[in-house]
């Protein structure tokens, strides 16, 4: 696969081609939220049960009434115990289950440019064959970065921009996780106002949804694949047969 690497690509361009690929896959984007969500809460809530989660809510609650100190002090005895560790790893491999969806809207854009017919069972291409595993494997290796990450604030956003690429390089070019992070970072660093701005306006839209429409949510919910997708055919340039 030969790239023609880096372009620098104009930011007006990158966001209405986002918003193209959006506004042109609404039925898709809310199978993908239906799907995501439903797998999500149904998993988060069984789990929550089994480990006895929901036996201390209202303890927390009633602490809150108290003072938010009693509060924290309760959250941190809680969150401290080997039930909430066991319910924490399940939250985790829920995630990291349901992440290689994202990969099947990339598919679903790629067909777009080719002009090819999109199917619901293109939204799942992450999970057929190796796809799943290397995806799998790099989702797990993303989710404990970040949440270690967590606590120092600017970590995580610098995490999220450096490996914005990682997927569609791991799903495209089958590029190793160590190599998707190497171009990331080159990437970022000739294209930082492109992706920062870009990577703002997703997280923004993605979450406006809720906030304003509430069920309007599910169909912004999956516009950062739609970016993730602009900039990466933007930036990263492909041979043509490559992509047929």
């Amino acid at each position: 696969m030969q790239q023609q690497y880096p372009q620098k690509p104009g930011l007006d361009f990158i966001l209405k081609k986002a918003f193209s690929y959006w506004s042109q896959t609404f039925g898709l984007q809310l199978m993908f939220s239906i799907v995501y969500f439903g797998i999500f809460i149904s998993v988060v809530h069984f789990f929550a049960g089994y480990y006895g989660i929901y036996e201390h809510e209202k303890e927390l609650q009633d602490a809150l009434k108290v003072s938010f100190q009693e509060y924290a002090v309760k959250a941190n005895a809680l969150s401290s115990t080997l039930n909430f560790t066991y319910f924490r790893y399940a939250f985790i491999a829920a995630l990291v289950f349901l992440s290689p969806l994202n990969a099947g809207f990339f598919q679903i854009y790629r067909k777009l440019d080719l002009k090819e017919e999109v199917g619901l069972s293109d939204l799942f291409a992450g999970y057929r064959g190796s796809n799943f595993f290397k995806l799998i494997g790099f989702y797990l290796f993303w989710f404990l970065i970040l949440f270690m990450f967590a606590p120092f604030i600017i970590l995580p956003f610098i995490w999220i921009l450096i490996t914005v690429f990682s997927v569609p390089l791991i799903f495209f070019q089958n590029k190793r996780i160590f190599e998707t992070l190497s171009l990331g970072w080159k990437a970022l660093r000739n294209n930082f106002i492109e992706i920062f701005v870009c990577v703002l306006v997703a997280a923004i839209f993605s979450h406006a949804g809720f906030l304003i429409f509430l069920i309007g949510g599910l169909f912004t919910f999956p516009f950062w694949n739609a970016m993730i997708y602009s900039l990466y055919s933007s930036i990263f340039s492909e041979k043509k047969e490559d992509l047929e």
